[in-house]
């Protein structure tokens, strides 16, 4: 996680500012990381939560303000931004990054933020050796167990499928922010889908050949094709844009690839957690319920972006209209497909919690 120095007190902060008029809290917000941290990426548009602090004001006055805080993955990191010589900036790991900050509420916010902490197996099959080398899996999802041979490698297996979906995600936001790389993206999408189908393959060979499966199977193949699904739509969003040469991303799109982004990152740190369901049930239950929050917020993105379509191409550029909703279709399925996931982990954990 990035902080910067306030350019009052130098201590470590997030960016944050002021929402200008008619501009929505996210985009002020990536808009201040952008100025003040030089920072560009996808942000989603549902806050991951907020918190309170003082704050200064010219008059002498201390006032109390609400900040809500949207998690930004980053696509790009500039070499020169607006406030660069005003502030520092840096890199943290989630631990010392809520260590850094003056505010318990922000430090409880970026704890929360936090994967599990899971240790590594002192072994890996053949494809989970070859995912990550071929897939630049970040080692932060190589979360790797080593499980008795006849309970087979289920947990591996969904901990890799869900690396490569988050993945495809984060070249899904690239893709929808534009730039000359397009080509490269939609590539890197198709071969991330590759990778999926991989996985997918063995965990459906693995059920038919384990004796005893830590779920019942008809959860696992559930489980596993919800997982597929999304991947196989940022594919299928991918290969249309790629179709129509189309380039015009529009804000509502952006803001679904973000989300999308998002529901893989909680997604991903739900898989390791499978490992003890009795265990981890409340939190399963957390990040389930933000998926399901984040796919009711893409719904309305969703409609908004048609209506928006509609007004500006319905009637003089039919084909544009076409091409958008083509495009919104397979965003929404994503994120649908994202909340497919989330129920079958709630199943899992009414049935072994």
């Amino acid at each position: 996680m990035m902080l910067i120095t306030s350019r009052g007190t130098g201590r470590w902060v997030m960016p944050k500012g002021n929402i200008g008029p008619r501009m929505p809290a996210h985009v002020a917000a990536a808009k201040e990381a952008e100025e003040e941290a030089g920072i560009l990426g996808a942000v989603c548009p549902v806050p991951l939560g907020s918190y309170r602090y003082r704050k200064l004001r010219g008059s002498g006055a201390s006032l109390m303000i609400d900040v809500d805080v949207f998690p930004l993955a980053m696509t790009r990191e500039l070499d020169r931004w607006k406030e660069q010589d005003e502030r520092e900036r840096r890199w943290f790991t989630l631990e010392e990054a809520a260590d850094a900050v003056d505010e318990e509420d922000l430090g409880r916010l970026i704890q929360s933020f936090a994967t599990s902490d899971f240790k590594s197996a002192a072994s890996r099959t053949r494809l989970f050796e070859a995912v990550p080398g071929h897939s630049k899996v970040h080692h932060m999802f190589a979360w790797f167990q080593r499980l008795l041979p006849k309970t087979g490698n289920f947990f591996e297996q969904f901990e890799a499928h869900a690396a490569t979906v988050l993945a495809g995600a984060e070249a899904t936001a690239r893709l929808m922010s534009g730039g000359e790389d397009s080509a490269e993206h939609i590539r890197e999408i198709i071969e991330r889908e590759n990778d999926a189908d991989e996985i997918t393959r063995e965990v459906l060979q693995e059920v038919r050949r384990t004796f005893l499966t830590p779920f019942d199977r008809a959860s696992i193949t559930s489980l596993i094709g919800a997982l597929d699904d999304t991947v196989d739509e940022m594919q299928a969003a991918a290969q249309a844009i790629s179709l129509y040469e189309f380039t015009a991303f529009t804000p509502e799109m952006r803001d679904m690839a973000a989300i999308a982004v998002d529901a893989a990152r909680l997604t991903s740190e739900a898989m390791p957690l499978l490992r003890d369901v009795a265990k981890n049930a409340k939190r399963l239950h957390e990040l389930t319920e933000r998926l399901i929050r984040i796919e009711g917020h893409a719904d309305a993105i969703h409609t908004e972006g048609l209506r928006r379509a509609l007004a500006e191409h319905g009637g003089t550029d039919t084909l544009r209209f076409v091409i958008e909703r083509e495009i919104y279709k397979h965003l929404e399925r994503i994120v649908d497909a994202f909340e497919d996931v989330a129920d079958q982990i709630d199943g899992i954990v009414i049935d072994h919690a």
